[in-house]
């Protein structure tokens, strides 16, 4: 059920399916309930042995035919590896801490993004680029697909495993919590104000470089991303609810060509994080 019905066990365990998602989900240290191997999956087991031996691991290794797997997996055409693994729980605490490697924290909110792809990818791009931490919550009527189902863990090549993601929060009291613990939010918005409509981007992020609520979206490189910051993005079609977009700091965008309406939410995410981390690698090595 953990990786044909993407639900979790209910101790909390979701299904991993293949080498490379079992290798991260091993290296992760989140705990293991067991891994499977199908007869022709064996042939993984010499790649993962390493860390499937190791004596604190304490789980069992378990085995079936092909055919069985095949009627278990998720995917089209399954590699024979699959485990189930209980993700890390993570408090607010946990996600503001900011790690030694990293100027101040750096934070992705999906509010309301319902296509696992999406989830993953943004996941995956915003790890790349040195975020330390994410949080899922819905917005107005809209749930955001769970980061550890099999198709978002897919898309995020595991890094939903590896950072400190806070799942199901309430959008307004996540955002209050930000704003006393002096984190500033950045939000994706879809309403532009008709003078600055031809500038418009498909994720219309939004960014803060000063105090207050700037007149008009910063270019990704106006913004300071060595301040404690938290990216907002929103459904993939109706976007963040208005209330939401008046409360961040405020907006950026991504200069385009012209004729170019729009980007899509991953593309864009991956534009700004680049951004992000390019001020902060250059902050930390001139340090």
């Amino acid at each position: 059920m953990a990786l044909r019905g993407g639900l979790p066990t209910e101790s909390g365990f979701v299904g991993v399916e293949g080498v490379r998602l079992v290798e991260e989900a091993l290296r992760s240290g989140c705990p293991i309930q067991a891994v499977l191997f199908s007869e022709s999956g064996q042939r993984h087991h010499e790649r993962l042995a390493p860390l499937i031996d190791r004596p604190e691991m304490g789980f069992p290794t378990l085995r079936t035919t092909d055919r069985l797997f095949e009627g278990l997996a998720d995917t089209e055409h399954p590699q024979g590896v699959a485990a189930l693994v209980k993700p890390r729980q993570t408090s607010f605490d946990d996600l503001i801490h900011t790690p030694e490697s990293a100027c101040a924290p750096l934070l992705v909110v999906l509010a309301g993004v319902q296509d696992p792809g999406n989830v993953g990818t943004i996941l995956r791009t915003a790890a790349a680029f040195g975020a330390t931490g994410g949080a899922t919550a819905a917005s107005g009527v809209s749930g955001t697909t769970s980061p550890f189902s099999p198709k978002a863990l897919r898309a995020s090549a595991g890094a939903a495993l590896h950072l400190p993601i806070l799942v199901g929060m309430s959008l307004p009291i996540l955002l209050t919590q930000f704003k006393i613990a002096g984190i500033r939010t950045l939000t994706s918005s879809v309403r532009e104000p008709p003078s600055l409509a031809s500038a418009d981007v498909g994720a219309r992020f939004s960014a803060s470089a000063t105090g207050g609520t700037p007149s008009r979206p910063l270019a990704p490189w106006e913004a300071d991303w060595c301040q404690p910051i938290a990216l907002l993005v929103g459904n993939e079609g109706a976007g963040l609810p208005e209330e939401i977009e008046r409360s961040a700091d405020a907006r950026i965008r991504i200069p385009m060509a012209s004729g170019v309406e729009s980007l899509n939410a991953a593309a864009a995410a991956a534009v700004v994080f680049y951004e992000a981390a390019r001020q902060r690698n250059s902050r930390t090595t001139s340090l």
